[in-house]
This record gives structure tokens, sequence and C-alpha cells, in this order.
């Protein structure tokens, strides 16, 4: 085996041919890398030829498939799995400019987002016991991938985000007995990393010169929480047990509200702090996860959840994709626990070529 070079020196073996594959069940894993591992642009031929197989194979038309006519998924008038379709469409690479995905969008917009900005039903200002950080940035950043940044209701979400962070201008804020990053009703009202992380991922998607001041200091007071703990430990503040959630140390895709060591690394990656030295512990640990061929295995998958109408509406980020396809689509379109995953792996080489040099 020739000997890496570069940041590849961090690999037991180079796994890009193999994610590079024509691979009909992830398409999406061949754009990302000819863009994000060999740096192509995306007028590039080949880019642009994986970037329209995402829209034909996979599980983006799976999903598409089971929209309503009138662009939602779920139940109406609940539009229960409008969100979690558009949050893992844009997650597989979906092209944001299709039609459907646009109706779809504007549904979500609509109904969740208000003419001020805040986010219905998860509003500091007007309804803080209901107030999610991690709903805010997982909606926040699916649509800007999507292509929305340039909608005001959007930008003005944002805005609205980067207030509840830092207090700027928000009414109660003065009032308010929580912390940054802490949701009523969730983790015994403490800081929740998961929240931070989401929330850090919605901002950091949004380009540096688009930034507002309350969106920089936000920024701030996120990177600043996520480097107080050792990304590696993940012994952020937590309301029940005695140690961290194990889902911190299970990787897998593709993601929804809690976070594992390397989504966390991701976002303080895209945040500037990749090459940060707080950050060696948790890059040590992603390194090791590694098998002898430079691939990383899926460790964590989606399972059903008793099939109630309830528990659809209330159990959203954890039932996921089974709101809206079949146990068996789920299972051709999904990697299987265990096995090499070509996402924990593009996910953890994109982390790995950040850091760079620093070992």
């Amino acid at each position: 085996m020739a000997k890496q070079q570069g940041w590849k020196k961090l690999l037991k073996a180079d796994p890009t041919d193999w994610l590079l594959e024509k691979d009909e069940t992830q398409p999406a894993i061949r754009y990302y890398t000819l863009r994000d591992i060999l740096g192509r642009d995306e007028n590039d031929k080949e880019v642009k030829a994986a970037r329209t197989a995402i829209m034909t194979s996979g599980p983006v038309p799976v999903i598409l498939a089971a929209q309503h006519p009138e662009g939602y998924w779920g139940e109406r008038p609940r539009y229960t799995g409008t969100m979690p379709a558009l949050v893992y469409m844009a997650q597989f690479g979906a092209d944001g400019a299709d039609p459907r995905i646009r109706a779809g969008c504007e549904i979500l917009l609509s109904r969740f987002i208000d003419s001020g900005g805040s986010l219905r039903g998860l509003s500091l200002i007007d309804a803080p016991s209901d107030f999610n950080y991690c709903a805010a940035g997982i909606m926040g950043a699916a649509l800007i991938d999507l292509g929305w940044l340039e909608d005001q209701r959007l930008q003005t979400a944002m805005e609205w985000l980067a207030r509840a962070i830092t207090g700027g201008g928000v009414a109660d804020a003065s009032s308010r007995e929580s912390p940054p990053f802490a949701c009523s009703g969730r983790n015994a009202g403490l800081p929740c990393a998961w929240g931070a992380i989401n929330a850090m991922i919605a901002l950091s998607k949004v380009p540096p010169a688009k930034r507002t001041k309350n969106m920089q200091e936000a920024i701030k007071l996120g990177v600043d929480f996520l480097l107080s703990h050792d990304p590696a430990v993940a012994d952020y503040p937590f309301g029940t047990g005695n140690k961290p959630s194990s889902n911190w140390f299970k990787f897998y895709y593709p993601l929804r509200s809690e976070a594992d060591v390397l989504k966390n690394l991701e976002v303080l990656a895209a945040l500037g702090q990749a090459k940060n030295p707080k950050l060696a512990n948790a890059l040590n640990l992603v390194i090791s996860k590694q098998n002898q061929q430079g691939r990383w295995l899926l460790e964590r998958a989606y399972k059903e959840l008793a099939d109630t109408q309830e528990k659809r509406v209330f159990y959203w980020y954890q039932n996921s994709l089974k709101l809206y396809i079949t146990g068996k689509e789920l299972a051709e379109i999904q990697e299987k626990k265990g096995q090499p995953s070509k996402w924990v792996t593009l996910r953890a080489m994109r982390v790995l070529k950040q850091a760079g040099e620093q070992y």
C-alpha cells in the first residue's frame, strides 16, 4: 500500500475510491466526495452528473414519492412529516430547486415561521416553554441547504435564533431564568450541547458577510460553550443519569436532534476551530474508530415505533423516516448497522481534512 500523504496519513487506508463508486442506494456520497474531498468545482461535469443522480435514485425519490399532492408529508393539518422529510432530503443532497421540494419548504416556512420571524410553537418570545434549540437549528439548516437563505422569513428567523441565544432584543431576556442553550422542560433546564450544536449548524451556514452582530455573538457563545468541555468526553451538563448519553459515541447518518462526537467536530470545524488543540482528543477518538480499510462503521440505525398517531406527532425526531415511508423502503435506503458506512466515513474524512497537518 502506498504511503499516504498530507492529512490522509491519518487514515489506515484511503477509502476515496470506495466513496466514489456509483452507488444507487446512496448517490449523494459520490457527489460530496468529488466536491468536499477531491475539491472539484460544482460546474465539473462529474460533479453535476453526481448531483443529478441524487434526484433519481436512493433516499430522495423515495421520500418524494410519499409527498401529498398539496406539498406536505404526514397528517394534515399538522403536516407531521414535512419537517423531517425536508431535513433528511437536505442532508441527502436534494436539489432545492425541485418544484416538489419548494412546495414543501413553502409549507414549512408558512406554518412554522410567523411574520416576526419566530418559529411557531418554538417561540422564546411568545411561548418560552415551547422553545427548542434543536428544532429551530435543524429547520433553519435544512432550509438554508435547500436554497432559501435569501427569503426574508428565513433571514428573520435566523436573526431570531441568534437573539434567543444572546438575549439581545428579546422581550423577556432580562427576566428569563434559563441560560443560553437551555430549553425549558428538557435536560433539567441545563444548557444542552445537542441544542447548541444544532443551533450552531444553522448559524454556520449563514455566510460570514451576512451574519449580523447578534449572529456573530451567538456563534462565539456557542463555540465557547462547546469548547468548555472536552468533546471526546462529552461531559456537558446533563439532567439525568450520572454520565453523558452513550449516543455521543455512536456515529450515524442521517442526523437528527441528538449529536455524536463527530457532529460536534463538524460544526466546530465549520466555524474555524478545526485546528484548535482542544479538539485533539476528539479527533484521536474519530481516528481510532476506522477499520483497517480506512472505513468507519454505522453505529446507530433507525427503529420503528408503535404506529399510533400520537407517537407519529410527538416522536418524529425518534421515528424519523418511518413517518412517511414503509419499513421495507427504509431498509433499502439506509445503511446497515455495524457495517462500513460511506456516510460516516465521508463525515470523518471531511473533519480530518480540515484538521490538516496538526498531527
